[in-house]
């Protein structure tokens, strides 16, 4: 390799470290902006659309003006299925809490139902905002929907789970990372794993709607 490649290397290493540190300083801005109430879903959201831009091949988009646009047309969207998931979570750490403080013995049944709801759960909290910036539909179709590719397709939810678990707690090990990377390395790695069965999805559409012509 002669000096011409690697600086070219080092230039492309650099660029994608540079918008991987804006996407995540936009998550967090627009999330205060919002008072983090209303600002952190829908940034999440555009999170995950620019990221969603980029592993589709279009690297040289504005990440200001995509992130803003996404930002406010997802705007109602994103803080309806989000309030609904903190709601749910806030819910299940409640009954987690009573279960685990309960002095009498809790029949079998109880903690397996809470943690087969609890599994449920984190499906949709892997696959709802995802399919949120890649589909329009309404937000119950999104949950069902998320419910739906969670289970049939368990090994990419096993997959995209693992690297959420892993970017934080590598963040937590080095707290230093996360105003600059984590949110962003998460939602790269979720549309990553995403967009690879969403692709499969649009081609298998695409290939019945030409059969039925």
């Amino acid at each position: 390799m002669n000096g011409k490649q690697i600086v070219t290397k080092l230039d492309y290493i650099l660029q994608w470290i540079s918008r991987l540190v804006i996407l995540n300083v936009l998550w967090i801005f627009f999330s205060i902006l919002g008072l983090f109430v209303a600002g952190i879903f829908p940034a999440t959201a555009a999170l995950l659309g620019v990221a969603r831009k980029w592993i589709m091949g279009e690297h040289e988009i504005k990440i200001w003006n995509t992130f803003k646009q996404i930002y406010r047309q997802e705007f109602a969207s994103a803080n309806i299925i989000g309030w609904i998931l903190s709601i749910a979570g806030i819910i299940l750490f409640i009954n987690y809490q009573l279960i685990s403080n309960s002095t009498s013995d809790l029949f079998f049944v109880i903690p397996f139902a809470f943690y087969f709801i609890v599994f449920f759960y984190t499906i949709l909290l892997i696959w709802a905002f995802p399919l949120l910036v890649h589909y329009k539909a309404t937000w119950r179709q999104h949950i069902k929907n998320a419910i739906i590719i969670g289970l049939s397709k368990i090994h990419y939810t096993i997959m995209c789970g693992l690297v959420i678990v892993s970017i934080i707690y590598f963040s937590l090990s080095y707290p230093g990372l996360i105003p600059f990377f984590t949110f962003s390395a998460i939602g790269c790695g979720s549309m990553f794993f995403s967009l690879r069965i969403f692709n499969k999805m649009d081609q298998g559409l695409n290939s019945q709607l030409v059969d039925n012509r």
